[in-house]
């Protein structure tokens, strides 16, 4: 009977070796890209042409610079007043009817374009016209939208300036 196998030899590879075996695929990978290859060479060619390498490369070697910089600029009181005020109207709009919304938005779109639409013919309103236009349905409806707009506006600027009022006490 033959004995039982105990050891495995593998067979090491010189560092010499290891390199001509990674040299040989990389020249194996090369040849079956080829046309990949070219391609991406000729848009590095291009993109050195146009200098922008070292565009690239002043980017990559200024980094903290200019990461310090866009911080600065991004901190600073306007530009965090405006993401304030981006965050406050999107969770009130997020908070808003969608229906409701969308509907004000495309009223409020048809009255711009019927107000540009009046501005280009030059004529002037007169008082009796304006006597007269509250009787337009579409007129008083409008109106009556924006009157009670307003109260409701003035109604929630009321109970926000009680809040500071109470909390300044």
């Amino acid at each position: 009977m033959a004995e039982p196998i105990t050891n495995i030899h593998r067979k090491q590879l010189t560092e010499q070796e290891e390199v001509q075996l990674k040299w040989d695929n990389l020249k194996q990978r090369f040849s079956h890209n080829e046309a990949s290859l070219n391609k991406v060479l000729d848009i590095i060619e291009e993109l050195n042409e146009a200098g922008m390498l070292e565009a690239v490369e002043a980017i990559l070697l200024a980094k903290e610079d200019i990461t310090k910089i866009t911080l600065d600029q991004v901190s600073r009181e306007p530009v965090t007043n405006l993401l304030n005020i981006i965050i406050g109207a999107t969770s009130s709009l997020m908070a808003t009817d969608p229906e409701k919304a969308k509907n004000v938005i495309d009223s409020a779109m048809k009255g711009l374009d019927s107000g540009h639409e009046f501005v280009e013919t030059e004529q002037k309103v007169k008082l009796f016209d304006l006597m007269r236009m509250l009787n337009d349905p579409d007129i008083n409806r409008a109106i009556g939208f924006g009157i009670h707009f307003l109260k409701g506006m003035g109604q929630q600027l009321s109970e926000r300036s009680d809040e500071h009022v109470k909390e300044d006490s």
